[in-house]
């Protein structure tokens, strides 16, 4: 075992306030948001239970987290009704939508222009 995992572990949660786990090596019964979404559930405003912890060279504190949640307080999804579709669908026709010339693309237009790149290349 490396020097990264002791400094993950800590299952009490003495060092961190709340039950630390080293990556891949969390408990069963947890999940992260995404695992707990991709069985058709969602944290439903329970407490996080626990975080995993790794090594990050990126982040500044050193560490990444990714917090667990508890399997059996978990709620189902709320299913989508209609008028968030639409809203959905609103939403998405405005990001293939041109400002400035009104054509409508196929494809989401880039952010960082603010317009398609036809009237970016008329500038």
């Amino acid at each position: 075992m490396s020097a990264a995992y002791g400094k993950c572990f800590d299952p009490t949660g003495a060092r961190n306030g709340i039950p630390t786990y080293p990556w891949r090596y969390a408990p069963e019964g947890l999940a992260t948001r995404r695992q707990l979404r991709s069985m058709g559930l969602r944290p439903g405003g329970q407490p996080m239970a626990a975080q995993l912890m790794r090594a990050s060279r990126r982040r500044k504190t050193g560490a990444a987290v990714a917090y667990l949640y508890r399997i059996d307080r978990a709620k189902p999804v709320r299913p989508m009704t209609s008028r968030k579709w639409g809203a959905l669908a609103l939403a998405m026709l405005a990001r293939r939508t041109c400002p400035r010339c009104r054509v409508i693309y196929g494809y989401c237009l880039p952010t960082s222009l603010g317009m398609c790149l036809l009237c970016a290349d008329t500038d």
